[in-house]
């Protein structure tokens, strides 16, 4: 399994942005740099203040349909947490899912699939793409929960 960096991320989604005819702008290039360099799952309105700070002109609604054209691109990945809606640069140099602490958003992969345990899929369907997130608590936040909170 090759190791992926900072570099390579940056790269994967510039790559897939002038792969759709995209422009290479400096705030395109920040966009990538600042989700390669996060490693963590950032809510548009965390990118939008980001992205503000080096470019006051920019819009909320410019950074959101962004992230909405990169998240369709498969660059980047899209959560539903339990504080809203989130984004993170995706793992794309091997196939693997994930396991995310709800409490502290802590992401452990696992290479396990569990679709290759899935049958009697209608034949007439073709499966592009598939995605298996399992939610729950890391060791951390679960040793650091009061009792009668873990019983609920």
């Amino acid at each position: 399994m090759q190791v992926s960096t900072h570099t390579d991320t940056i790269d994967e989604m510039l790559r897939a942005m002038s792969q759709k005819g995209w422009r290479i702008t400096e705030q395109r290039r920040s966009l990538a740099t600042l989700f390669a360099e996060s490693g963590s799952y950032l809510a548009p309105k965390d990118v939008y203040d980001h992205m503000k700070i080096k470019y006051p002109g920019v819009s909320f609604d410019t950074v959101y349909r962004n992230l909405r054209l990169l998240s369709e691109m498969g660059v980047l990945e899209q959560f539903h947490l339990a504080d809203g809606l989130k984004f993170k640069a995706s793992c794309l140099s091997h196939h693997h899912h994930h396991m995310i602490c709800v409490s502290c958003e802590k992401t452990v992969t696992f290479e396990f699939c569990p679709m290759k345990l899935v049958k009697d899929l209608p034949e007439s369907f073709e499966i592009q793409s598939h995605r298996f997130e399992i939610f729950g608590y890391c060791a951390d936040c679960k040793s650091a929960m009061p009792a009668a909170q873990m019983s609920e």
